[in-house]
Formats: structure tokens, C-alpha cells, sequence
């Protein structure tokens, strides 16, 4: 899925544009997105100002993220290999962008069946790229602290959406089952103790939205939920306070005479 450096410094800012134009449209079109949100209701349906209050900020880091990308010149030694990792993201970047633009139209349209085959492919490219692909955080590089907050974030996000476009396109209404609840609980706790801060951060804030989503439509499941949410923190807290997953001797980080002259610049 490799891409040239000229063409990442196009396409990542371009698919962000479209992104959020999509966004506006959705937010100010008639019906706009929460009108649909409010209309198709299931057992992991969130607080949809969660999902904007996570949207933007993480859109700030992701300005920052494209700014550096722009801006880091591959003819340097020192910045090239920053590049690289950036530019190896860029095409998990870039689809998840056109995913959630597409998903807009169709949600919008209220056709969640065809959204939900958007938010798939980006859930599972994200998710894919965060486990399979992405390095270490190497927190002596600002590229590679925005490029983990970023990839991490959106596959964070990614979890709460698939998740909840699933459950309404295919079970409007219902309420959750005791399958659905133990599930919850293990898948949650699993992912939660194999995530860095980043990470399980977001699982604790998809748990969050999905409680206060569910206060009003099941009392029951909500405080389940929130339950959950405060054991996932729990497990997040404990495994990266008793393994560091940046720092430390067994991170893996070993400060380079490229990142010392990096620093100074």
C-alpha cells in the first residue's frame, strides 16, 4: 500500500477536506445526521455529542499531523525516516477519511445497511493498521506521537461506530440480550488489556457515550455499560502504569543522534 512522498502530501489533506465537508453537509443538511441518530435507536446506540465532543479535537491533532507532513522534506536525512512513518500511514489515512465521508451520504439517506458496509471497511482498516502496521511510539519524534494519537484515536472511534451502525442498521429497537452484554464485557476487557494509554483511552470513552446514550432507552444496560467503563479504566490503568508503553527500559526507545539533532531544531 506503499505511495510516493508527492503523492501523500495530496492525497492525506485532500481526503480530510472531503471528510469535512461531509461533515457540514451532514450536520447541516434536512434531515441532518442526529435527526437520523434519534430516529434509529438500539442497544449501542452513544450520546451523539460524544461523538462530536471526540471529533473535534481529534481533528486538531489531525491538522497538526498533516501540517508535519506537509512541511518534513524527504531530501533531509534527519526528517526522511519521520516521513516514512508518516507516509505509510497515509493511505489507512486517506480511506478512513473517504469511509466516513460515503458513510455520511448514506446515513443521511437513512440506507444504514449500505452505511454499515463504510464504517466496516474503515473500523477494520484503522484497527488493522494500529495492530499490524504501526511502530512504537517513539516519543522523542513529534511525528511519531502524532501519528500514534491520530491512528489510534481513529481506530478508537472506529470501535464505537461499528458497534453502533451495526446495532441499528440490523437490530432497530431491540434491546440488548445476555449474549450481547457478556460479549460487551470480555471483548472490552480483552482489547482494554492489550491497549496502550492512547488506546484504551478511547475504549473507556466509546463505554461512556454508549452508558449515557442508553440511560434514556434502558437503565439496566446503561449502568452496565458505565460499569464496564470503569473496569476498562481500571485495566487500562493497571497494565500501563505497571509496564510503561512508551518509556522505560523495555520500550524499545533508545534516544539516536538523529532524534538529539531533531530535538535541537
Amino acid at each position: 500500500m506503499g505511495i510516493s512522498y508527492s503523492t501523500a502530501k495530496w492525497l492525506a489533506p485532500a481526503s480530510f477536506a472531503i471528510d469535512f465537508a461531509a461533515q457540514q453537509y451532514g450536520m447541516l443538511s434536512s434531515p441532518n445526521m442526529k435527526d437520523i441518530h434519534d430516529k434509529n435507536l438500539s442497544f449501542f446506540s452513544p450520546q451523539p455529542f460524544f461523538i462530536a465532543g471526540f471529533f473535534f479535537p481529534q481533528q486538531l491533532f489531525q491538522l497538526a499531523w498533516l501540517y508535519r507532513l506537509y512541511k518534513l522534506d524527504p531530501k533531509k536525512p534527519g526528517e526522511r525516516a519521520e516521513l516514512d512513518q508518516m507516509v505509510d500511514f497515509v493511505p489507512y489515512y486517506s480511506v478512513g477519511n473517504l469511509c466516513i465521508a460515503t458513510w455520511m451520504v448514506f446515513w443521511n439517506a437513512e440506507r444504514l445497511d449500505i452505511s454499515n458496509i463504510f464504517v466496516i471497511l474503515n473500523s477494520v482498516s484503522q484497527l488493522y493498521y494500529v495492530v499490524a502496521k504501526l511502530p512504537p511510539m517513539n516519543t522523542n519524534s513529534t511525528s511519531s506521537i502524532l501519528t500514534n494519537i491520530v491512528s489510534k484515536t481513529f481506530a478508537g472511534i472506529g470501535v464505537l461506530d461499528l458497534l453502533h451502525n451495526g446495532s441499528v442498521a440490523f437490530a432497530k429497537d431491540q434491546p440488548a440480550s445476555t449474549m450481547v452484554k457478556v460479549l460487551t464485557g470480555v471483548g472490552f476487557g480483552l482489547a482494554s488489556a492489550a491497549s496502550d494509554w492512547i488506546f484504551g483511552g478511547c475504549l473507556v470513552y466509546d463505554l461512556v457515550a454508549l452508558s449515557v446514550g442508553q440511560s434514556a432507552l434502558d437503565g439496566g444496560w446503561s449502568k452496565l455499560l458505565g460499569a464496564y467503563a470503569v473496569g476498562s479504566a481500571a485495566i487500562v490503568g493497571a497494565k500501563n502504569l505497571a509496564r510503561p508503553p512508551y518509556n522505560g527500559p523495555e520500550s524499545g526507545y533508545s534516544k539516536t543522534a538523529t532524534d538529539d539533532m531533531q530535538d535541537r531544531v
